[in-house]
């Protein structure tokens, strides 16, 4: 497989050409939105993944639009962090400190076998690490319900924006609040059902989702 492109964009002071970084920001998401035309209709719908190198797995229901019908066809996968909303001095300079990950490659269906069990694996592990272990193992209609696709990453275009506002330099002296309203994201304790033990403690993937997704 052919190491994938960095995309040119537009704003460039925000391009970030390190593999290692798009690998982050993927591997820290929990939603990807994928982007694609069926029936001259452009689509985007959010979906559980997994990145296993360069390439990255989705899944869903086998008979629906984005599983059964975009075989062969490209995609476009958006995984974003917020990280802070940048307030300036004036609402033109206001922005947002973001991490943001595009990724365009084509979609390939992924027959039932080790490549299809493995993917499934790794989207669950991707989600609560290590929840397979604690888990039963799918029926053969659970398998047959569920689609994967494959897309091998074409080119990548990363984008972040760090730090405080830009203001204008005569706008300093203005008597404004201005500075970085910090957004995280923090997974909390699990809410267990109607058929969960009161005895049972959450089990260890729980944990380790708190501390792979909080920041």
């Amino acid at each position: 497989m052919t190491a994938p492109s960095f995309a040119k964009i537009r704003n460039p002071k925000r391009k970030v050409d390190d593999r290692a970084v798009a690998h982050a920001i993927l591997d820290q998401g929990l939603v990807a939105h994928v982007g694609f035309v069926i029936d001259g209709r452009p689509m985007v719908m959010p979906m559980a993944y997994a990145r296993d190198g360069e390439r990255l797995y989705i899944h869903g229901a086998s008979k629906t639009r984005i599983v059964a019908k975009t075989g062969g066809l490209p995609l476009c996968l958006t995984v974003t962090h917020l990280d802070g909303i940048v307030c300036a001095r004036s609402g033109f300079n206001h922005s947002v400190n973001y991490r943001s990950c595009v990724v365009h490659g084509t979609g390939r269906w992924v027959e039932p076998g080790a490549e299809f069990d493995r993917a499934l694996w790794l989207i669950t592990d991707h989600l609560l690490p290590g929840r397979n272990a604690e888990v039963r193992e799918a029926t053969a209609q659970e398998m047959k319900a569920t689609g994967v696709l494959a897309v091998d990453v074409d080119a990548v275009t990363v984008k972040v924006r760090t730090g405080g506002p830009v203001d204008e330099p005569e706008d300093h002296a203005l008597d404004i609040w201005s500075g970085v309203l910090p957004v995280t994201m923090a997974i909390g304790r699990g809410v267990p059902d109607g058929h969960t033990a009161p005895t049972r403690a959450e089990p260890p993937s729980l944990s380790a989702a708190r501390r792979k997704f909080s920041l």
